[in-house]
């Protein structure tokens, strides 16, 4: 019995081990599913945007929230837009910053950018594909081997203090929509704008509104105005005279999945409740 019971030892502490690096393992692999995230303070260009999910509300009607600071922040260029006439040489704003929040119902996407001056005619603005259908970041218009496709856009301005929610299909073709479900404030201050969008990340109008999956991948684009006036009083940067960026991705993140702690817990259930029946009978010793 001695002997039985010193091999079953050894093997009762490789199953809790097992068992225990099952608890550990779990969630690590879920992590590496997830692409990098920049750090809160990076200053190199990213790729994507990263939307953590928090509990409580959202900083919906304010930029300078700390909370913002637990987000990670992400920084694309920004250039002139050349693809539509009126064609821009050159923008005010060469880069912007990013971060976002969602708390599995509403999503905050909050626009950081320097700006010498407050103006009455400055902005900003968000782009998505609405749909499967891949479409330019210039306004889903039809470009070589690009198919035309809706674009579903978050329109802030400064002087009219309010999100707009739109829709284009190509050049000339952008309208408002008769629903209206982003909401958008900013606040100037030392040179730099700090804007921030919400919307539910769904919102039941498949064919206008951009749907936000938790845990998928979707593009995003950005596009800002300097609304300063020039010598003869006419605004800088107006219509197709802006900053624009190019297609990146947003991920809303996924609740955390704790199914992997649940499994293992039954795994060390079955592998303590198997070593004590083993050891038990041991105990008793041969039958007569």
């Amino acid at each position: 019995m001695i002997r039985g019971f010193s091999r079953i030892v050894p093997n009762l502490v490789v199953g809790v081990w097992l068992t225990t690096g099952l608890l550990v393992v779990q969630p690590v692999s879920a992590e590496e599913k997830a692409p990098a995230s920049a750090s809160p303070e990076s200053e190199s260009e990213s790729n994507a945007v990263t939307a953590p999910l928090v509990k409580g509300g959202l900083p919906a009607d304010d930029p300078t929230a700390a909370v913002w600071t637990s987000a990670p922040q992400a920084k694309f260029p920004m250039s002139p837009q050349v693809h539509w006439p009126n064609r821009i040489l050159d923008a005010t704003v060469k880069d912007l910053s990013v971060r976002a929040l969602h708390d599995g119902t509403n999503v905050a996407i909050l626009l950081e950018y320097a700006d010498p001056t407050e103006d009455a005619d400055d902005a900003a603005a968000i782009e998505f594909m609405v749909g499967d259908k891949k479409a330019h970041f210039a306004h889903g218009q039809p470009m070589l081997q690009v198919e035309g496709g809706p674009v579903n856009i978050w329109f802030w301005r400064n002087k009219d203090a309010k999100g707009v929610d739109m829709n284009a299909m190509g050049f000339g073709t952008l309208k408002t929509q008769e629903h209206q479900d982003v909401q958008a404030k900013g606040v100037y201050s030392n040179g730099t704008w700090k804007v921030v969008f919400t919307r539910p990340l769904e919102t039941g109008h498949l064919e206008e509104d951009t749907q936000i999956p938790m845990g998928g991948f979707i593009n995003i684009a950005f596009a800002v105005w300097d609304g300063k006036k020039d010598v003869s009083g006419a605004v800088k940067e107006k219509g197709s005279q802006k900053a624009v960026s190019s297609w990146w991705n947003f991920r809303a993140e996924a609740p955390p999945n704790y199914s992997g702690y649940y499994y293992a817990a039954i795994a060390v259930g079955l592998a303590f409740g198997f070593q004590f029946f083993l050891i038990r009978n041991l105990k008793k010793g041969p039958r007569a």
